[in-house]
């Protein structure tokens, strides 16, 4: 896409909206390589409410400006987009199950089959349960993830922990809470289906209410079950492997980034400058988290296409041997990587797809907002190199990688004759 851009000279950004999908299928360019229906996109109202709120245009003509006075520090700028199926290729996976426990004095236990790495999925299951039932979040306690209490689990990955297991959850705790309500329509003398549960109370239509633990006192004397298993599967989805046709993903999840950038053309060091982010993950079930997801895994992607670089050893007794193999070598991000400048904004978005109070995944996508700093840094470079010359930079963009691009460009790079890597023609 930088390419095309340069042979028209036009700004990468107006090549990219210019391939995007319809915003309403119907109108054109609505399908997938694969077959498949995009229903829910809106890349473009996100694209240019992030170009508006970043002053993307005002900056890239100042990184223009910039590039034309300097000589050694090169900047470059990109807005990339992303669209990110959720679901597991592999059908079978799309599935979860979860238990609810009520006890006497109130207090609810959930178990599903989602791993917590950190991701916030055991909050988002405590918050489910507690909005299903009407209770505090801090009555709603977790146990741990057990085959021996949830079988056959999935695995939490494919950003799909919440959707699949907040169904999950989200059935059991449905189950138990129509029981109730029969409870509190019996007392009453009203309909079950009027019955509320908020705020620790259960209220019927006539007005009578209850504390939720004084129900659930009343439901065990009746001899009310107050457990129960719930259990999800995702709909629509399918994929022929054989002929790479069907629909893999429930929905789409988007986002698009603004990285700014520099580099010494002398050593080839870059610098992220700042970066502007708008997400979409629905409607939010804890922003907190969500922005916490999107920052870690921004961040995670700029180490992959700036610094994890993995080599191998090519000769000798260690030949074929991972070098890049431990914190010494392996070079990963760190809080000195992340820019000054750094906004994460939550796009304001419904899932168009049933999930979990419509949210979104947001686990891996951000992941791949990084892209927008190998693209400014790929801009960097171009300034460096001369608009004319064809840029050929390598990710990870390492300043190894940097210079090689900019020297191969203005053809002083060339490879060693005897085989052992290139070398900078001076």
């Amino acid at each position: 896409m930088d390419d095309i851009a340069r042979y028209l000279h036009q700004d990468p950004l107006a090549v990219r909206c210019a391939n995007f999908f319809a915003e309403v299928p119907g109108d054109g360019r609505d399908h997938t390589h694969y077959g498949a229906e995009v229903r829910d996109f809106v890349l473009g109202p996100l694209v240019a409410q992030l170009v508006d709120s970043s002053d993307y245009h005002r900056r890239r003509a100042a990184v223009a400006k910039f590039n034309g006075t300097h000589q050694v520090i090169k900047r470059g700028i990109a807005l990339t987009p992303v669209m990110f199926g959720i679901s597991f290729n592999a059908v079978q996976f799309n599935q979860a199950g979860a238990a609810v426990y009520v006890y006497q004095d109130g207090s609810v236990a959930v178990t599903h089959g989602g791993t917590e790495m950190g991701q916030g999925l055991y909050t988002k299951m405590r918050q489910v349960a507690a909005t299903e039932l009407g209770v505090p979040l801090d009555r709603v306690r977790l146990l741990p993830t057990d085959t021996s209490r949830v079988a056959n689990t999935s695995a939490t990955a494919a950003s799909s922990g919440t959707d699949l297991n907040g169904m999950a959850v989200h059935n059991a705790c449905a189950k138990i809470r129509a029981r109730l309500a029969q409870l509190a329509a019996h007392l009453s003398q009203t309909a079950a289906e009027q019955v509320v549960f908020a705020d620790g109370w259960v209220t019927a239509a006539n007005g009578q209410n209850w504390s939720f633990n004084d129900l659930v006192k009343q439901a065990y004397l009746a001899r009310i079950q107050l457990w129960d298993s719930g259990f999800y599967l995702t709909p629509e989805i399918h994929y022929d492997g054989a002929q790479h046709l069907g629909r893999p993903f429930f929905y789409y999840a988007y986002g698009a980034a603004v990285s700014e950038v520099a580099i010494d053309t002398l050593t080839g060091e870059s610098r992220v400058l700042g970066v502007d982010i708008l997400h979409d993950v629905g409607r939010s079930m804890n922003p907190a988290i969500d922005i916490g997801q999107i920052e870690g895994g921004f961040v995670q992607g700029m180490g992959w296409l700036t610094s994890e670089e993995l080599f191998w050893c090519q000769k000798g007794d260690r030949a074929g041997q991972l070098m890049t193999h431990a914190p010494s070598t392996y070079k990963i991000p760190t809080a000195y990587d992340v820019p000054a400048h750094w906004q994460v904004a939550l796009f304001d978005n419904q899932n168009m797809a049933d999930t979990i109070y419509r949210s979104k995944a947001v686990g891996e996508p951000p992941f791949m907002l990084a892209i927008s700093v190998f693209s400014a840094i790929r801009q960097a470079v171009q300034a460096a190199a001369g608009e004319d010359q064809i840029v050929n930079l390598a990710a990870p963009a390492t300043p190894e990688a940097i210079l090689k691009a900019i020297t191969e460009s203005q053809g002083r790079y060339s490879n060693s004759a005897s085989g052992g890597g290139g070398a900078v023609v001076a």
